[in-house]
């Protein structure tokens, strides 16, 4: 196990600030998710870390070792890409084994590590076999196999299962968290999809222009996010987000909303505000002590549950419900418990 210190870190390509005063700590053991938008600089900061990027500023720690200026090779850190990066004239065996060949490990102990990764990852059947013969979820395993060899203090994964179908990324999810329950070992992954961050992290980093826009487990981030885009970003549907304007504040703590006067005892506003629900806590019956009716739009069938797209005046609202529902219209309902409320500059009032 290992720990990770990242202070002050920076990176720009030209003008473009990619990664803007990056500071974590990592505990040993833990496993980090880097969510955010495409561009957002999640890959470049894996690349720093990996030593496959230069640093502009700021330092890297492992163990208490700065790692800057070590060559990748000597940072005991192992990456695995989202292209899986096997060598197709190679077959399994040699793939998972060249790294180590490399450093003149003794063939021997190219065995015992290469057989270990390959059972552990339930690949010994495969090592025979050419990248071309095994599906996309085999050529994953060989590529972390080929990782696991180096016993590495650091496994990092750049959106490893992107490439997959929707079944076998639940699959292989579901085989990374054995995997890292099994090795112990620091995980840094990243993804852009937050099912997969939900499930695999110990705690997530939720990145925005290069910027930390939340770091915390993944209750805290779903439950209490930050601001606006932390909210959005996180939870599918998004969380329905309701401009309130100045107007509808009837006096300090009561606002009118969609012909509700609702009274929240502990806040003051001043100013036009955001008011935010998430789809699973509105209700299409009228249990709640808001209320108004929306006209519905579509309504997705996902089997087990709906995913519902109204309107009410000019705002969307999304409702994800087990119920049935007929109607072109609906009376829905929610807590005023269940709301979160955002300023002018969607920062989270709390």
């Amino acid at each position: 196990m290992s720990k990770i210190i990242i202070k002050n870190l920076e990176k720009s390509f030209g003008d473009n600030r990619v990664i803007n005063n990056f500071n974590i700590d990592i505990r040993d053991g833990e496993f980090i998710v880097l969510v955010g938008p495409s561009g957002c600089g999640k890959s470049t900061l894996l690349r720093m870390v990996s030593g496959l990027e230069s640093i502009d500023q700021g330092e890297i720690f492992l163990d208490s070792k700065l790692i800057n200026n070590l060559i990748p090779s000597k940072r005991e850190i192992a990456m695995v890409f989202q292209s899986y990066a096997l060598y197709p004239h190679m077959n399994v065996f040699e793939n998972m084994s060249f790294g180590l060949k490399m450093e003149k490990i003794s063939k021997s102990e190219i065995n015992q590590k290469v057989n270990h990764a390959a059972t552990t990852l339930q690949i010994e059947d495969l090592l025979e076999r050419k990248p071309k013969q095994l599906s996309g979820g085999q050529r994953q395993r060989v590529a972390i196999g080929r990782a696991i060899t180096r016993n590495p203090k650091v496994f990092l994964f750049d959106e490893p299962l992107s490439n997959l179908d929707a079944a076998l990324r639940s699959e292989m999810r579901v085989e990374i968290s054995k995997l890292h329950k099994k090795l112990n070992s620091n995980i840094i992954y990243v993804t852009h999809d937050q099912i997969e961050a939900m499930t695999l992290a110990d705690r997530i980093v939720v990145l925005n222009k290069g910027n930390i826009e939340q770091f915390g487990t993944p209750s805290e981030i779903y439950s209490d996010p930050n601001n606006i885009f932390v909210a959005e970003f996180i939870g599918s549907p998004k969380m329905n987000i309701i401009k309130i304007n100045k107007e509808q504040i009837t006096n300090s703590n009561t606002l009118k909303l969609f012909n509700n006067n609702i009274t929240f005892e502990n806040f003051k506003f001043e100013d036009e505000i955001y008011l935010g629900i998430r789809p699973e806590d509105i209700s299409l019956k009228k249990d709640h002590e808001i209320q108004f009716n929306v006209k519905i739009d579509l309504i997705e069938n996902l089997g087990f549950e709906k995913i519902i797209y109204s309107k009410v005046l000019d705002d969307q609202i999304i409702i994800k419900s087990s119920e049935n529902i007929n109607e072109k219209s609906v009376i829905i309902s929610f807590s005023k418990d269940k709301v979160l409320f955002f300023d002018k500059n969607k920062n989270r009032i709390r």
